[in-house]
């Protein structure tokens, strides 16, 4: 007979080059899943990662966390099918195409037209895939790498389109006219889950003005007057003073305190009457002062008197009006008065706070509430526009400042430098910095000082973010909050306190999705509109095929264009520019044109259930396919991935998205910094494959801590796991390879009765059985780190170290006895099981050690362990009683073996 294999040594990389061989050559994957073709599916969403970068270190964590419970699920006998997936729209590619091409959002339609930049967006989406695939395949994750779903595909966007067309039947899908996240950098509107990204605040020290506001002296405002014999001032705190050209309005706190006080302007020393929050007296002025005299003060002292003259509540002083602090544009209407506003506080500033209604979403609500006009010019198209421009840039009104960045980090270094010149300075002045100059020239600011505070910056290109105006359109998410937050109660969050705690949270103060954005690469808003409002949502290709050929018989639109939008053309695309040029016509017989929108990308990544079947029109019925009944994402994917896969299947599926998800953390490097190629710090994955195999690299990261932990991932750690398990399990593998092809050990007899086999071989079994409940256990509860402690512990501890080791002289012995054959069996049994229980995490060194074992004795008709059930346990053999007098043993052992290495006996 064949003997079972021996080796001359443990090399992890080259066996799982030859099993992955192996795998391939025999279709095992697609066999896993070919031969449970009449199993119960356990359904699992791959989250589509983006191609056009290199993939991380942190992607094979992600990724094995998935495949270990694919292929635990597929040994408990369901039929696990899983769809690779790609992302491939929005600001990565886009950012990465205007790199590459060297030009801007604004060239785009200028410089190169939108056919060619997204024929270049196309070309960039799978610029690595070769290399994710690459991956995928070397460390063992398993998924369907041949029909993966693509969300440029055609039949992707009209799913997208289906599901934004049930929305709006809903009538959950809404146009409006808000303040939201705007980013300059990348030229479009953010949705809250995206301005929520991990690492998206971040401290910065900006230059804060406490600006003084001249009150207009009239009947309102008489009684600041009578108590002061100097100008009176209402002063308001900003950390954003490229603001306060578009300042018109002040809001006060209705019963907060304020209070007149007499002193000096600190830069100008003017005399001064100055308003502001009586519980934020003492953050502006001195309480030594208090008692200086105020005809006594000289200018340029450090020292300034005040004097408090009088209290009011802040609804005493609503209406009072005040001077245009900077007064560039002039607004129509009602503008520069003090009203009540329910968010002003006094937990920091003056308890006054500056209204640009332009830049704020309080400041836009409350003003349009009280009536108080935004400072607007008109923009080249004759419409209503802020004093900033789109790019982060004063419009040419603001003489003082036109064409300035707002914030600094708008401009390249070239540009910094140009300014530099122009400025007449040895170093560049922001604009911030150079308002509050003139501010204190002009004898309208109070305090300037620099503040360190959490400002938000934009997810993709790491810039800062603006509050603008913008029309924009909105999925109605509010009005489920109620029924996702009830939802989300029944998904099993691994760990729990994500989706009590960071999830729940977010639900708890949802706000309305932004969907639209201001880009050109990416899913186009299906929804047309004419001049007059009327509005009709797309759902479908056929259905734009229909519309289009009407409008082409009313006259509006031309037949060239059906050519790019005609589903059965080999130059179909749902892109723009295509749908631009759909003109359609309304039921009233007039012209409408498209929403020039895109959609937010992560609507993408959250219709993938749906889209990656082509529901409803290839796939009429989801059944077997969704809900989920796992994913495993990062954590930074809470208010990402999760959040979209959640809000679209509550909206309309009323279900969950999924059932159980693994929330896993960080990879950092082994002092606990986060990697980047810019500290040097990033660790290849190829690299460590090839170094030390995706088994050890994957028993590592499992075992050293909880997926949902941050790892400190450190090679030394991969490298004893190599040697202290691994190489614990090869040698206990090699010493019965050994021995079993010296007796001719191949399992034909039948089992010897437990009650027959030795007390060590009783305790072993036991213990192995007990080991198969709990980590069957561990699995089932997504606790993987547990599972392979447990494992690691047996191998380590109890089969090598105890057992073996006990058991040695009886494979020694001449004779074939009974109590030999019993050995063997046991032993046999123990390793089978093992490969059996590691192989999810470790498939490759437990797909060679069932073959090598299996292929001697056929005990199975498996050709692979994935192909295997995963072992159930005999509760008979389970004894622990004898479990725990050998615990004893073991545990006097080690106290002796210590005792004697302490005293240095032999």
């Amino acid at each position: 007979m064949a003997g079972y294999p021996e080796y001359e040594s443990l090399r992890l990389p080259d066996l799982a080059e030859e099993v992955l061989n192996h795998w391939q050559d025999r279709r095992i994957f697609e066999r896993s899943i070919e031969e449970r073709a009449d199993r119960p599916p356990f359904v699992f969403y791959e989250g589509p990662p983006s191609a056009n970068g290199l993939p991380g270190i942190h992607h094979v964590m992600a990724r094995t966390i998935k495949d270990i419970f694919c292929r635990y699920k597929t040994q408990k006998g369901f039929r696990v099918s899983r769809k690779g997936g790609w992302d491939t729209h929005g600001l990565p590619i886009e950012i990465s195409v205007e790199k590459t091409l060297g030009i801007s959002k604004e060239d785009i339609g200028e410089k190169i037209s939108i056919e060619d930049y997204n024929a270049a967006c196309r070309r960039e989406v799978m610029k690595y895939k070769n290399a994710w695939d690459d991956l995928t395949r070397k460390m063992g994750y398993w998924v369907d790498l041949e029909h993966p779903y693509i969300t440029f595909e055609n039949a992707y966007i009209e799913t997208c389109w289906y599901l934004l067309k049930e929305l709006h039947k809903k009538g959950l899908l809404y146009k409006g006219y808000t303040i939201q996240p705007f980013s300059p950098a990348a030229g479009t509107g953010l949705s809250s889950h995206e301005l929520n990204q991990p690492g998206t605040y971040k401290l910065v020290k900006d230059t804060t003005v406490v600006a003084q506001f001249a009150v207009t002296k009239d009947d309102r405002s008489t009684f600041l007057f009578s108590v002061s014999d100097a100008p009176v001032y209402l002063l308001a705190w900003t950390t954003t003073p490229w603001t306060l050209p578009s300042n018109s309005g002040l809001a006060v706190g209705a019963d907060i305190v304020y209070c007149a006080v007499r002193t000096f302007n600190p830069y100008t020393f003017e005399p001064a009457t100055v308003v502001l929050a009586r519980d934020l007296l003492a953050k502006h002025f001195n309480p030594k002062h208090e008692t200086l005299l105020l005809d006594e003060y000289q200018p340029g002292s450090k020292a300034i008197p005040y004097k408090v003259l009088g209290e009011w509540k802040g609804s005493d002083l609503q209406g009072i009006r005040y001077g245009q602090l900077l007064p560039y544009v002039t607004p129509d209407g009602d503008a520069f008065r003090v009203v009540c506003g329910d968010f002003v506080s006094t937990e920091d500033g003056t308890g006054i706070v500056h209204l640009a209604p332009t830049f704020g979403s309080d400041d836009f609500r409350v003003a349009r509430e009280h009536g108080i006009p935004a400072v607007l010019v008109h923009d080249a198209q004759g419409r209503p526009a802020p004093l900033v421009d789109r790019r982060g840039r004063f419009v040419s009104e603001v003489i003082d400042f036109a064409g300035e960045a707002v914030k600094e980090e708008y401009l390249n270094e070239t540009e910094k430098e140009e300014r530099r010149i122009a400025q007449g300075r040895d170093k560049y002045l922001g604009v911030d910095e150079r308002i509050a100059i003139k501010l204190k020239q002009e004898n309208k600011a109070f305090k300037v000082e620099k503040y360190e505070h959490s400002y938000p910056h934009c997810w993709r290109t790491d810039k800062p973010v603006l509050y603008y105006p913008l029309d924009s359109w909105f999925i109605r998410t509010t009005a489920c909050k109620d029924r996702m937050i009830e939802l989300n109660k029944t998904i099993n969050w691994k760990p729990e306190s994500t989706g009590t705690g960071r999830f729940g949270n977010w639900l708890e103060n949802l706000v309305d999705w932004n969907l639209s954005r201001s880009r050109y690469w990416g899913i186009p808003l299906p929804i047309w509109r004419s001049e007059d409002g009327e509005e009709k949502c797309i759902g479908s290709s056929e259905e734009l095929a229909l519309e289009l050929k009407k409008a082409v018989a009313a006259g509006f639109m031309d037949a060239s264009v059906l050519h790019n939008l005609d589903p059965g053309s080999s130059a179909f695309d749902l892109h723009r520019p295509y749908v631009d040029r759909a003109v359609l016509v309304s039921s009233s017989g007039k012209p409408m044109v498209r929403e020039t929108d895109l959609i937010d990308v992560w609507f993408d990544s959250g219709a993938m259930p749906y889209a990656q079947w082509h529901y409803p029109f290839s796939l009429t019925d989801l059944s077997g396919v969704y809900p989920a009944d796992f994913i495993a994402e990062g954590v930074d994917q809470t208010r990402g991935w999760f959040f979209t896969l959640h809000a679209i299947s509550v909206m309309l599926f009323d279900s969950v998205a999924f059932r159980n998800v693994v929330s896993n953390g960080l990879v950092l490097d082994k002092n606990g910094n986060k990697m980047s190629k810019r500290l040097g710090n990033a660790v290849d994955p190829f690299v460590t494959l090839d170094t030390y195999g995706p088994d050890a690299t994957r028993w590592y990261m499992i075992s050293n801590a909880q997926p949902w932990d941050n790892l400190k991932f450190n090679t030394d750690g991969i490298a004893e796991v190599q040697r202290k398990f691994f190489g614990t399990l090869y040698n206990t593998y090699g010493f019965f390879a050994l021995y079993a092809n010296i007796d001719g050990f191949c399992y034909e007899d039948s089992d010897i009765s437990a009650s027959e086999r030795t007390e060590l071989d009783r305790w072993v079994l036991s213990l192995l059985n007990s080991l198969i409940r709990e980590v069957d256990e561990a699995y089932g509860d997504y606790e993987p780190t547990k599972a392979a402690r447990l494992i690691q512990d047996f191998v380590t501890e109890h089969l090598s170290n105890w057992y073996v080791r006990l058991s040695r002289r009886r494979f020694w012995k001449g004779d074939y006895t009974d109590d030999k054959k019993a050995a063997y069996q046991t032993l046999y049994t123990c390793l089978d099981t093992i490969a059996r229980l590691m192989a999810p995490v470790a498939p490759f060194f437990a797909e060679r050690l069932y073959s090598d074992l299996n292929g001697v004795t056929k005990k199975d008709n498996n050709e692979s362990v994935h192909l295997a059930d995963f072992p159930s346990a005999d509760t008979t053999l389970i004894d622990k009683e004898l479990e725990e007098r050998m615990q004893l043993a073991q545990d006097i052992t080690s106290m002796v073996l210590s005792l004697r290495k302490k005293v240095n006996i032999r």
